[in-house]
């Protein structure tokens, strides 16, 4: 964040002749000399502290491929090679037997489906032999448990099974059954030991895979809580090299903001932290001037309320004596023009008769000026109570107010649904009844019509005053709102020329506004702008729709 300038603050001060003299330029304080972590900025301290958890995470991910890797070691060797072996080995087991079942079965009644099972024994065998030695490869004890079992097969089948086949064969007696069971015994005995080999490489490899699930959740508590003290260790760095220098700064930043502007501000830490201290402390530097600028324009000011509202004073002291001390010479010269006008008229001649019109009615125009113009400044001033009203009987109240001049004419005044506003009855029935009489007073040939309606605009309603007169000049659009401005003569339309201007002051009383509609043709259109009621109340009728015209006089 940088400082705003003493440029800055020159160019606010006001243009005026007696203004106060223009600030200094305030000078930027010097930056101190950075050492330590203040030469740092928050990027690299960032940085530096995603490395490090980066290197926490990346060593525990190490040690978790680790023990994963020694687990699915272990799993396979148990589960891929160990208890397949063990199975093949009970199945190897069981063809041996069928191979002595069917050689005893065939002894005893030489018949060839009886040496069926000796048969598919020994394929069994040769196969079941095949994969548990791929199972076991790399053991040698195993192997060589396997080679024990192939020795003492093949030695019970030379030495008992083939001699026996063949004896039954031919019918004669064979080797004895003694020779067979000491054979196969000896089977047996290398199976049973081949099968308690393979429980124990099986045992071992169940304690080492339970091992190295241990080892695995031992590594993985120890890395979890080797990282969650090394991110509180980064934590707490970050605290004190970047969190405690901001709230240093912040709760120097809020002394002065608390009032105490002349507490320097001193900031440490990170550069960015150092360089907003900086600019919090020209910031500071540059307020305090302003400040002291701001208390001079104020008593200026307050001096300048002063003589404005002794101003006020003798304006008020004016229209008093303009209301009573300056009308009484001039109802006493319009009092003695007449009675001259009376006693005096057609004695003298036309030309004193004449001059009599022009003193009499001159002084009547300057009573009128000048109840005209008390009128005016009294706007506003009267303290008019303002209330929620109904714009629908102020038009009917101000159409009543000209009813004479409507039935003169033959014209007629309507309008559609009006809403309510919050303002002074009073204040806005003139503007009503000045707005009709303007209509009634500048009409064309045939017999005036006035028509009003309203339209919501946002925040504010739009009442459009629509006459059938002889209309406005576009370029005259805006000297009609100046007061005792005239376009016609004054003995083409009477009238002072403020009825206008008193409108628009009336509505910027109300925080309204007032203009003449230059598109809308033929006739005038004045549009009344008045603020939307904020909080209306909740009987108050809804928002006007277009609905059957309602006429306020004939």
């Amino acid at each position: 964040m940088s400082a705003p300038t003493a440029e800055d603050a020159t160019d606010a001060t006001p243009d005026v002749d007696d203004a106060p003299p223009a600030a200094a330029p305030v000078p930027r304080p010097r930056r101190r000399r950075r050492d330590g972590l203040s030469r740092w900025p928050l990027q690299r301290i960032l940085l530096v502290t995603g490395a490090a958890l980066g290197v926490l995470l990346l060593v525990a991910l190490l040690v978790g491929i680790a023990g994963l890797t020694a687990l699915a070691r272990q799993r396979s060797e148990l589960v891929d090679r160990l208890d397949p072996a063990l199975l093949t080995a009970q199945q190897l087991d069981a063809a041996t037997v069928d191979q002595e079942t069917g050689v005893r079965g065939y002894v005893l009644l030489p018949r060839a489906e009886l040496l069926d099972p000796y048969t598919r024994g020994r394929a069994e065998e040769a196969e079941l032999v095949g994969g548990l030695r791929a199972l076991v490869a790399g053991r040698p004890e195993a192997l060589a448990q396997l080679d024990a079992v192939e020795d003492a097969t093949a030695t019970w089948r030379t030495t008992y099974a083939e001699p026996s086949i063949a004896a039954a064969g031919q019918g004669v007696p064979g080797p004895s059954v003694e020779v067979g069971k000491a054979a196969f015994d000896r089977v047996r005995a290398a199976l049973d030991a081949q099968r308690a080999r393979l429980l124990d490489l099986r045992n071992d490899a169940r304690d080492g895979l339970d091992g190295a699930a241990d080892m695995l959740a031992v590594s993985g508590a120890v890395t979890l809580v080797v990282i969650a003290l090394g991110v509180l260790a980064l934590l707490e760095w970050l605290r004190r090299v970047v969190v405690a220098p901001t709230h240093r700064l912040a709760r120097e930043v809020r002394q002065v903001a608390d009032g105490d502007l002349d507490h320097q501000v001193l900031a440490a830490g990170p550069r960015e932290i150092t360089e907003l201290g900086e600019d919090v402390e020209a910031m500071r530097v540059l307020i305090v001037r302003e400040l002291a600028d701001t208390e001079r324009a104020r008593q200026e000011l307050d001096s300048r309320s002063r003589e404005l509202a002794r101003s006020n004073s003798d304006l008020e002291q004016f229209a008093y004596v303009a209301s009573h001390d300056l009308q009484e010479p001039l109802r006493k010269v319009a009092s003695f023009c007449q009675l001259l006008q009376r006693r005096y008229a057609g004695q003298l001649d036309e030309r004193a008769d004449q001059y009599i019109e022009f003193a009499s009615d001159g002084a009547k125009r300057m009573q009128v000026l000048i109840n005209d113009l008390l009128a005016f400044s009294r706007v506003g001033r009267q303290g008019d109570a303002m209330e929620t009203v109904d714009l629908n009987r102020l038009v009917d109240r101000a159409a009543e107010n000209v009813a004479g001049a409507l039935e003169e004419s033959g014209g007629a005044v309507e309008h559609g649904d009006l809403p309510r506003v919050h303002g002074a009855p009073a204040l806005l029935t003139t503007v009503f009844q000045n707005l009709l009489g303007n209509s009634l007073k500048f009409r064309g040939e045939d017999p005036p019509r006035v028509r009003v309606d309203a339209e919501r605009d946002g925040d504010r309603w739009l009442l459009r005053f629509r006459d059938n007169g002889i209309g406005i000049d576009p370029e005259y659009a805006e000297r009609i709102f100046v007061i005792f401005q005239r376009l016609h003569a004054r003995n083409t339309y009477p009238g002072t020329g403020i009825g206008l201007a008193m409108c628009r002051k009336i509505l910027e009383h109300h925080d309204g506004s007032m203009w003449l509609d230059t598109d809308a043709t033929p006739g005038t259109t004045f549009v009344v702008a008045l603020p939307v009621l904020t909080d209306p109340d909740p009987d108050s009728e809804p928002e006007p729709e277009p609905g059957p015209d309602q006429e306020a006089a004939p």
